[in-house]
């Protein structure tokens, strides 16, 4: 699903836009135009670096989402080796060994935790056994990068949290939405250069494709993958305290609901949440329902509301005709922006496997980690439950 965001952009289409873009040329400047209200487009340089040499060994348990080759080559492009792997069911253990056939095929989960060597394990295990995984993973010494929902209750919750500070171990949650979204890395740049001002809130928009065939079991019970609000929308809530710099949060409504697919009793396909913290506000908004006529799984968006501006991101498409994902436009009191972000480099990877030999918190640091997942849990807990009339 992140391969369309690292798609570049090719030339507009639209006459206004190229038109517009003409205040790139040397010698006219934006202030040579009339209208105070103006598109600029700024076509970032290339940013994108190559691998780094390896410097930490790596290895992957348990590989339920297709997530975890984004996760596999975050590290690598970071300075990580990936020298074994273990999945219990054989035709993913075949696809993965596929696509890496250097690597070697571990017999058993203990014999990756059992190896001194390896620094950090990668999991996209089905949800709910994430956590239990990470607990095993940290109380081998290791430190541990999780797909989302890294945790799937409360409870869960409290045993990582409780065991992350006995051991010391890195507990990683990847939200991709932020880490491998290369338009929202550059909005966090511009939010802290000051380009909107104070960020007063945020929303984030998270609708998925369904193609229910092409889905295992566990995807449909809700026990498996912890709720919506849990699973998809961990990664707005981590965009949330993120662009606010919120350090606490209370959830002020939440629901959900299974709205059109009743064959799947215990699924979930809509769900929404308002949330306040002490550095703003939240609205976010996650759904099963992108059409088949769209050319991504799902229109992402995230509205970042300044009091001198805001930011609007779309993260995978354009319907309004540009190629590709990773489109952000900037809005202040004198323009607006258009930024080409699909050249941004994704610096996780690297900050991880820095903070792997470092012991930092510079990729992410762990209580945000932590608290972005007890928002979430939070929210799932409390949603009232949406019942819709199926007028035909």
């Amino acid at each position: 699903m992140n391969r369309s965001q690292d798609n570049r952009r090719k030339f507009l289409k639209d006459s206004v836009a190229m038109a517009a873009g003409l205040v790139m040329l040397p010698g006219l400047s934006t202030e040579a135009l009339s209208s105070p209200q103006r598109l600029v487009i700024d076509q970032t340089p290339e940013k994108i670096s190559l691998p780094l040499a390896s410097r930490i060994r790596f290895a992957v348990i348990g590989m339920n989402h297709g997530h975890i080759y984004s996760q596999v080559e975050a590290v690598i492009r970071g300075g990580g080796e990936l020298v074994s792997f273990y999945a219990k069911e054989p035709d993913l253990a075949a696809a993965f060994a596929k696509r890496y056939p250097q690597v070697k095929q571990a017999k058993s989960e203990s014999e990756i935790l059992d190896d001194k060597t390896v620094q950090l394990v990668l999991s996209s295990i089905i949800p709910d056994e994430r956590a239990p995984l990470g607990v095993r993973v940290m109380k081998a010494g290791k430190d541990y990068m999780v797909d989302k929902p890294g945790i799937t209750t409360l409870d869960q919750l409290a045993e990582v949290r409780r065991v992350q500070k006995d051991t010391k171990r890195i507990y990683s949650i990847m939200y991709s939405e932020r880490f491998e979204n290369r338009a929202t890395v550059k909005a966090g740049e511009l939010v802290k250069a000051g380009a909107i001002g104070k960020v007063i809130q945020t929303i984030g928009l998270g609708p998925h494709r369904m193609t229910p065939q092409s889905r295992p079991d566990w995807f449909f019970d809700r026990k498996r993958f912890g709720g919506i609000i849990c699973d998809i929308a961990s990664h707005q809530f981590d965009q949330f305290l993120f662009f606010t710099g919120s350090t606490k949060a209370d959830i002020v409504a939440a629901q959900v609901g299974n709205t059109n697919h009743p064959q799947y009793p215990n699924f979930e396909d809509f769900g929404d949440v308002m949330l306040r913290g002490d550095g703003g506000v939240g609205y976010i908004r996650v759904d099963w329902f992108t059409p088949d006529g769209l050319k991504s799984w799902g229109d992402g968006r995230l509205t970042i509301l300044g009091t001198e501006g805001f930011i609007e991101i779309r993260k995978n498409i354009d319907p309004g005709g540009r190629e590709g994902g990773n489109h952000l436009f900037l809005t202040d009191n004198k323009e607006t922006r258009y930024f080409d972000c699909s050249k941004e480099p994704l610096p996780y990877g690297e900050q991880l496997v820095n903070d792997v030999l470092n012991r930092t918190e510079t990729a992410m640091s762990q209580e945000h980690c932590f608290l972005a997942t007890e928002l979430a849990l939070k929210a799932q807990k409390q949603a009232q439950t949406i019942h819709l009339s199926r007028k035909s």
